[in-house]
């Protein structure tokens, strides 16, 4: 008897790994100590530049966006999907990426699979200036269900102390500017795939209404990172709090960064959602609050910024490709979001 024949083969594991190595490598930089393959991922934290700086961390997984991949074939999507959402959190707390580190797992691993995820992991790194360290390759029979997989991802930034998100000096009267999503991101695939699939009876083949999306491609749409964009603004110390729009909506991730006695109105009417939404609604037959409590409903991040810097905001955003909108405003009030 062996580990293989159990349902663990090692040297798939290995070949598997050998595939992208390049490509992680690529991700390195001087600040890499020891290169891959230690027991530990090993990262020179020299930061002259900064007065105090301060390690920002974060850990998230893509849930049961592998579920519609895996109906469609395509997992090209994923690796991107999980660096970036990591990239968006600790932007809410004004730091840069240093290194991330990757947790892969199934049943029985698929080298191709292997390969689209952590290949897109590591390209996504290397497009942020974040260095791959390590990773861990799980391979659980009788754990993870057949066919399919589950990816985690933890990133490591940095900050300096007297620059870190949110600022506190929220007032009545700052604009809260929205910036548009790809579509769901990383979130609320376990209510969309119950409406679209279970109650609606679609197929991941079917045309989203009004567009030339099918609802499969729709569903895969990237994880968009706003870092490049956003980023200039919180140098410029033009941003007052960032919030990222990921499990909980609305309601759940603004109050997160909202100072105790301030409250955000949200103007529904200031933007409208990609139609994928709308499918998902009309089809499960889900109330307006569920919807803002589920999903970004097109805004992935939500910056606070004052009424005299919006206007140069807004043009920047927009100027740096994103579909940017002032949709609200703080007033005063008890840490809430109210949608209007």
């Amino acid at each position: 008897m062996t580990y293989a024949s159990a349902g663990v083969d090692i040297e798939r594991a290995e070949r598997a790994l050998q595939s992208v190595v390049d490509r992680i490598r690529a991700t390195h930089d001087a600040n890499v100590v020891g290169g891959a393959g230690g027991f530990g991922g090993m990262y020179a934290g020299h930061f002259p530049e900064m007065e105090r700086p301060v390690l920002v961390s974060s850990i998230d997984g893509v849930g049961t966006k592998t579920r519609v991949a895996a109906m469609v074939g395509d997992y090209r999507g994923l690796g991107f999907d999980i660096v970036h959402h990591c990239v968006d959190d600790i932007l809410c707390q004004g730091a840069r990426p240093l290194f991330f580190l990757d947790y892969f797992a199934c049943s029985q691993l698929r080298g191709d699979r292997f390969e689209a995820v952590v290949g897109g992991i590591a390209d996504a790194c290397a497009a942020h200036g974040c260095a791959l360290i390590g990773g861990e390759t799980a391979e659980m029979p009788g754990v993870y269900v057949d066919d399919e997989i589950d990816i985690v991802g933890t990133i490591v930034g940095v900050v300096d102390m007297d620059r870190r998100l949110p600022k506190g000096k929220m007032q009545p009267g700052d604009v809260v500017i929205g910036i548009g999503s790809d579509g769901l991101h990383t979130n609320g695939f376990t209510l969309a795939r119950r409406a679209l699939f279970e109650v609606g009876g679609l197929s991941v083949r079917d045309f989203v209404p009004g567009t030339s999306l099918t609802i499969g491609e729709a569903l895969l749409m990237p994880h968009r990172s706003y870092l490049r964009s956003v980023w200039p603004l919180v140098e410029a110390g033009a941003v007052q709090a960032l919030a990222h729009i990921t499990g909980g909506g609305f309601h759940d991730n603004i109050p997160r960064v909202l100072a105790s006695d301030v409250q955000v109105s949200i103007d529904r009417r200031s933007w409208q959602p990609p139609a994928i939404f709308r499918l998902i609604q009309d089809t499960g037959g889900i109330a307006d609050a569920e919807m803002f409590r589920t999903f970004n409903m097109g805004i992935g991040m939500v910056a606070i910024v004052s009424r005299d810097d919006a206007p140069r905001c807004l043009e920047a955003l927009r100027g740096a490709g994103e579909v940017a909108t002032a949709i609200g405003e703080v007033q005063r009030g008890s840490r809430d979001v109210q949608i209007v």
